[in-house]
């Protein structure tokens, strides 16, 4: 006998708002809907009633997990209408905080995938790493979320020998921590168990209906914007993209780690070969002449792209945002369809959702 189980938009698994229907035979999904739109916070409308520096500075609080991301890639579009070329120390400065949330979101990201799956001890281990990645953005830049770095033109803040030396030392133990979590999460069975053939999502499947980030890079899909078409200072650094093949949820935490050893390479890298000269170009609001551009950067969770329109005021005339998760939800139906209820909600939570951002 079928049934329909919904969950949501409320759910103890799921952090935010989003509304799962399941069409179920048993315990087994046969089919789904996912719906959206629970948490509209009407930030772009917002955008156009403020000055440049006031937007980048809201922008920042579409999410608290990837907010530096937001602010780069508004900067990053607003600099492009207005052919401003960013100091190279700046830019540095501005990958660093970069690499740095990365490591924080998915830190952040497997401490709940494991939690979910009931495997609290690797959860604490995973958040107790990601408390690391947090000491070192506080040291870099005076806070844990909402980092405040980037204005129009650069970075707001230097980064000091002793600052770098302190990072550093935080990257030595984060390897350390991180290799370690990889031997376990590959060796430990209620990991595999949960995770392995759950939720899959074939490389076929993630062209089709477009996933991107590590969502896709888990599906073996190899795209990066920081390698594909390398933006700020991205071509100055070697790294890998990280790929793996098999496409379920044990996938998406691979992936994520192996990310975590190509972002503390960059970051190393950043660090040892920091420019000298000026981090940004002063801090008057600027006046940006008309113009529209679209810029792309990698967040954590994937592709982020900005649309800014100008009319040579302070103020932007519209700011469009698009974020990986509507890009990514659209999978879901596909992984859940065969699985059990049971592992909806660590599927769901496998995209590294964050609604807040959607639902801007």
């Amino acid at each position: 006998m079928g049934y329909i189980v919904p969950i949501g938009p409320y759910h103890p698994s799921l952090e935010e708002p989003v509304h799962a229907r399941l069409h179920t035979e048993g315990e087994i999904i046969t089919d789904s809907e996912i719906f959206i739109g629970y948490n509209h916070r009407g930030i772009e409308k917002l955008a156009m009633q403020k000055n440049i520096i006031q937007t980048l500075v809201m922008v920042e609080r579409v999410c608290g997990i990837c907010s530096h991301s937001h602010a780069m890639t508004f900067a990053m579009t607003c600099e492009s209408i207005g052919e401003v070329k960013v100091p190279k120390r700046g830019q540095y400065i501005r990958v660093i905080i970069a690499e740095l949330e990365r490591l924080h979101s998915h830190f952040l990201w497997l401490g709940i995938a494991l939690h979910i799956i009931g495997h609290d001890s690797l959860f604490m281990h995973s958040w107790d790493d990601r408390e690391l990645c947090m000491d070192a953005l506080e040291e870099l830049t005076g806070n844990r979320v909402n980092y405040g770095m980037v204005t129009y033109g650069g970075a707001r803040r230097d980064i000091t020998p002793v600052q770098s030396d302190t990072v550093l030392k935080i990257l030595n133990k984060l390897e350390d921590l991180n290799k370690r979590l990889i031997d376990f999460c590959m060796a430990d069975k209620t990991v595999a168990l949960r995770t392995q053939g759950v939720g899959v999502l074939t490389t076929e499947d993630a062209l089709r209906i477009g996933a991107i980030g590590p969502h896709a890079r888990a599906s073996n899909v190899p795209i990066d914007v920081r390698k594909d078409a390398p933006y700020s200072c991205y071509d100055e650094f070697d790294f890998e993209k990280a790929v793996y093949p098999t496409g379920d949820v044990f996938a998406r935490v691979v992936v994520r780690l192996l990310e975590n050893i190509e972002s503390i390479k960059i970051i190393r890298q950043a660090l040892a070969n920091l420019p000298k000269g000026p981090i940004n170009l002063g801090n008057k609001i600027p006046k940006i002449k008309p113009g529209e551009y679209m810029n792309r950067h990698e967040a954590p969770r994937g592709q982020l792209s900005y649309k800014v329109v100008t009319n040579g005021t302070d103020k932007v005339k519209r700011v469009s945002i698009h974020v990986p998760t509507f890009k990514n939800a659209p999978t879901i139906p596909t992984m859940l369809k065969g699985n059990s209820v049971a592992d909806a909600g660590l599927i769901i939570a496998s995209i590294d959702p964050c609604f807040s951002c959607m639902d801007r």
